[in-house]
């Protein structure tokens, strides 16, 4: 249904108040911590009525970057990867083919691509971390346990490069990761196949092998693709059957 007029030039005030604000942080009037104007000296600024203000910062604290506080008021905060993250943790409500491919396609850039990176920095100790965190998969009782060890496994050898905004993808994008994971396991059964590709890669991080570790990252990666249906074209996953 089509919005009415009103509601067009309401979502604009709102969207025009926002985008105010933000012009503020960008000329670096509000910094983390500032304490943002007053209800009504927004209404003068950007012209706007007080409803309009206050679903503007209803907004913006959505977004994790405002926080009302007693006695001080609207305060200018930083929880954008906590909103992500929460945001993030709806997506494992469903498990399409897309969601599959584009998780695992993810994950292909990076770690196919982190050998030279890992071959430098992997220790005698980090080698016996993954070899126990596969055998603790493999060892659970529950295929959601499983996953989270599937992820510890992947997050561990991430880990080693070193690089902070890696980890912090892998930890914000961990629900729909575990979620392709637990899905994978609980369609296929693929606890030991995972744990046997596993010891493959650390073999081939143990052998120095580059070709060997990429494909079996890849073969890792790409394994159970088949258990997800294809989408329609409205975008809603059919059932999926699996290939005998």
């Amino acid at each position: 249904m089509a919005k009415s007029s009103v509601e067009v030039q309401d979502d604009t005030a709102v969207g025009l108040v926002v985008a105010r604000i933000k012009e503020m942080f960008e000329q670096g009037n509000l910094k983390t911590g500032s304490t943002l104007p007053s209800e009504r000296e927004l209404c003068e600024l950007c012209s706007a009525s007080r409803a309009t203000v206050r679903e503007a910062m209803r907004i913006l604290k959505a977004y994790g970057v405002v926080e009302v506080r007693p006695k001080s008021g609207a305060v200018v905060i930083d929880r954008r990867m906590e909103t992500v993250f929460e945001l993030f943790s709806f997506s494992t409500l469903d498990v399409s083919r897309k969601t599959f491919v584009d998780t695992q396609g993810f994950r292909h850039l990076i770690e196919v691509g982190c050998f030279d990176e890992l071959i430098e920095r992997i220790a005698p100790a980090d080698v016996v971390e993954l070899k126990t965190i596969n055998d603790l998969m493999q060892a659970t009782g529950s295929s959601h346990a499983a996953a989270l060890e599937d992820f510890r496994f992947h997050a561990t050898m991430v880990g080693i490069l070193g690089n902070d905004q890696l980890n912090e993808l892998y930890r914000l994008m961990k629900p729909i990761i575990v979620g392709v994971m637990e899905t994978v396991v609980v369609r296929g059964k693929f606890v030991e196949t995972n744990h046997r590709q596993h010891a493959g890669i650390i073999t081939a991080l143990e052998r120095h092998d580059r070709l060997s570790f990429q494909y079996r990252i890849a073969e890792h990666l790409s394994a159970g693709r088949y258990l997800f249906a294809d989408e329609t074209d409205e975008g809603t996953p059919q059932v999926g059957r699996r290939v005998r």
